[in-house]
């Protein structure tokens, strides 16, 4: 059996390669790719048989690439590397793909293993080989991705655990991005641009090349004479709007 690994993050393709060369010695992993796009290369060229596939990726996510790999004649099987939650992987637990929940758990990489190979075996017979893989897409596609919900930044010596529903706005400065609560100022190293990819975007936006506010925490938006949006913060704080993000308030 030929497999490839598919994950942004080179500790975990390491790590999942061990793991499998333990518990599935005869499984040749023949690529690791570090996005979508080279899994699909690495699957549409090896003619791989299984894909451990990270669901969250840069360019191609593996919801996009398993809905690729679904149109090849011969589908390889497919194993999701995820970090939703248990609750939200419980839906489709019991269809033909398996998943792997992060961190990966050797016990439950074992029973992926088992659970392939009888799949296999059963391919082998000519007995049916269990639900589309387009099902399993659908069900992930509907999934609502887990966003963060808590902020480890620094106060002076102190570091603090604050509730992203606490912070007004993130705005980017120099190295730092800072925090404005309403028990004042915190700082953290995270860049904005990686920030925003983690929060809600239903209750955070991105106004400003620097400055993400909370939106429940919006007061009013006022109009300048040149037709400039400045939001206007409960804690009186005031934030300028970019014209690209202006369109984010034309439904209020």
């Amino acid at each position: 059996m030929r497999a490839i690994i598919a994950d942004d993050e080179p500790l975990l393709r390491h790590h999942l390669d061990q793991l499998l060369a333990d518990l599935w010695p005869e499984l040749e992993i023949v690529g690791k790719a570090a996005d979508g796009q080279q899994a699909l290369d690495l699957c549409q060229n090896l003619g791989v048989d299984i894909v451990f596939l990270d669901i969250r990726m840069p360019g191609l996510d593996g919801i996009a690439v398993a809905a690729e790999l679904n149109k090849q004649p011969k589908t390889p099987i497919v194993v999701f590397i995820t970090a939703y939650d248990e609750y939200a992987v419980q839906a489709f637990e019991q269809q033909a793909v398996d998943y792997l929940l992060k961190p990966i758990d050797e016990d439950r990489l074992a029973k992926a293993c088992d659970r392939i190979q009888r799949r296999l075996a059963s391919q082998e017979s000519g007995a049916p080989s269990g639900p589309d893989l387009s099902a399993l897409v659908q069900q992930l596609s509907r999934v609502k991705p887990e966003y963060l919900q808590w902020i480890r930044a620094s106060k002076g010596e102190d570091i603090q655990l604050v509730a992203c529903a606490d912070v007004d706005a993130f705005v980017a400065e120099d190295k730092y991005t800072t925090l404005y609560t309403n028990e004042g100022q915190l700082l953290i190293r995270t860049p904005l641009k990686e920030l925003k990819e983690q929060l809600d975007p239903d209750q955070f936006w991105h106004i400003h090349r620097a400055t993400i506010v909370r939106v429940a925490g919006i007061n009013k938006v006022s109009k300048g004479l040149t037709g400039n949006l400045t939001v206007h913060m409960s804690d009186g704080r005031e934030y300028a709007v970019s014209r690209r993000a202006a369109a984010l308030f034309k439904s209020m």
